[in-house]
């Protein structure tokens, strides 16, 4: 990259459109397509979900993406300086964006640490969350703060305490793996976050390192890492398919996600979730797509790269549930229970229901590794686009300090340090209860529809007329 005389570097550009698309793909299709979509479409009954989900999608989602990327592109600047450039009473948008994606960059990458723990016990024979005969729940009782209501199921070879694992969780009672079902009156009771554990925080710290080394060089290095980790899950996930559906019981959990349910359409909640899936998903209002879009070449045709990066989103997000479920109901066929019964919500589904469904299969030590590898690279590339997206936002801020030789390897530093000294106490004992705080009302829900609601105002009437302009310039044909 050329230096001027004045020692600031030009801003870089994307190699070809390949880099721009994968990174895309990289951002939007993450972990809320694996275990947040399947999940709603069986909570919120079955195939009927779809008919809110496309509604949002096409009236909000798919919009908003556009109009976000276009930005970045048109003004050629961060989450933050493009809307100061089109219209600086309003530049605030863009730094509640900006706020989202620093919440985001702490919690987001927790996940990666349970994932990485998860792939590093999948080596052991037998998986560990598959006995009663290890140290963290051997002789465990029964307590008001007890991760999982330890229980024993049979199958017919023996009886199996199917537990749930990652970071170790200990009580006065019992010793067990990370509480995702810990409820409001057990913090309330005790307010003390407990200690760091050890294990999990070399987990996050090694995530961190990898995240740090994919994006410190800019577009440059992000542009060539997501040839592999954008592209790579999509193998695992195909195989991790074609075994769901050949297991018996596989189509009884697919019922279970498709069949629809049609007195939910009148449910409020249906539409709230099917609104915040989308928003969630498509990664809109965090200022990412905007910092994305800005590395293109002005007269590039975004508007045919959104609609292909959305009807690819939303795909994998359907697909998806037919890898998970078609496990689901081979579990549910194995134990002799019902689908209802074993399918988890949220972080559950990825790091209770589904480990506990590998650990019956022939063969569980590969297929966990190979589940918990796809889930640490759908998070991966999320989580550098992310980190990505704020340096970006800085940068751009300040171009003259920090577009300099070796400022944004710094600048990168100092993100990822602070983020994983703020994500120590989401891997803490009583954790999870500031990753659900931050995941319910820090980067989804009401936070992302009151930003959406405030560009498309500017964007359509305080901007105005020039809007057409706007779509002229980029060479778009509707």
């Amino acid at each position: 990259m050329l230096i001027p005389e004045d020692g600031i570097q030009e801003r870089g550009k994307w190699a070809n459109k390949t880099e721009f698309l994968l990174s895309m793909a990289g951002e939007i299709i993450g972990l809320g397509n694996v275990w947040r979509f399947p999940y709603l479409c069986y909570k919120n009954g079955g195939g009927v979900f779809f008919i809110p989900y496309f509604v949002f999608l096409f009236f909000c989602g798919i919009p908003v993406f556009f109009l976000e990327t276009a930005l970045g592109q048109y003004t050629s600047q961060g989450g933050i300086t493009s809307w100061r450039k089109i219209c600086p009473m309003f530049e605030g948008v863009g730094i509640a964006s900006q706020v989202i994606v620093a919440y985001l960059n702490i919690y987001y990458i927790v996940v990666l640490a349970w994932g990485l723990f998860y792939l590093f016990n999948s080596f052991q024979s037998p998986l560990p969350w598959s006995t009663c005969d290890n140290y963290w729940n051997t002789g465990a009782k029964t307590h008001t703060r007890h991760i999982v209501k330890c229980a024993y199921v049979h199958d017919r070879h023996a009886h199996k305490l199917l537990p749930f694992i990652p970071p170790k969780f200990h009580t006065e009672n019992c010793h067990s793996y990370v509480n995702f079902n810990l409820s409001d009156s057990d913090w309330t009771t005790n307010m003390s976050l407990g200690a760091v554990q050890w294990d999990l925080a070399l987990c996050l710290l090694l995530a961190w390192i990898i995240c740090y080394f994919c994006i410190w060089k800019g577009v440059k290095s992000t542009g060539k890492v997501v040839y592999f980790t954008a592209t790579f899950p999509y193998l695992m996930l195909i195989l991790l398919f074609i075994r769901g559906v050949t297991l018996p019981g596989a189509g009884e959990g697919l019922k279970y996600y498709l069949l629809p349910q049609m007195d939910k359409i009148l449910e409020p909640a249906v539409w709230r979730d099917a609104g915040t899936q989308v928003f969630f998903s498509y990664a809109v209002c965090q200022g990412v797509l905007t910092s994305l879009g800005s590395y293109n070449k002005y007269n590039n045709n975004c508007y045919r790269d959104c609609m292909a990066l959305c009807i690819l989103n939303s795909a994998t997000s359907i697909f998806a549930g037919f890898a998970v479920f078609s496990v689901l109901g081979f579990m549910a066929h194995s134990l002799n229970m019902d689908v209802n019964t074993v399918v988890e919500g949220g972080p559950g589904l990825a790091f209770i229901a589904y480990p506990k469904a590998v650990s019956l299969l022939p063969g569980a030590q590969f297929w966990s590794v190979l589940f918990f590898l796809m889930i640490i690279f759908l998070g991966l590339d999320s989580q550098f686009v992310c980190v990505e997206s704020l340096a970006t936002a800085i940068t751009d801020l300040c171009p003259s300090t920090l577009r300099r030789p070796g400022r944004r390897e710094i600048l990168v530093l100092v993100i990822a340090v602070v983020c994983f000294l703020l994500g120590l106490p989401l891997i803490s004992e009583n954790g999870i209860v500031l990753f659900r705080l931050i995941d319910t009302y820090g980067s989804s829900g009401i936070s992302l529809l009151f930003i959406a609601c405030f560009e498309c105002i500017v964007v359509a009437w305080v901007y105005g007329k020039a809007v057409t302009r706007y779509c002229t310039v980029l060479a778009l044909r509707f």
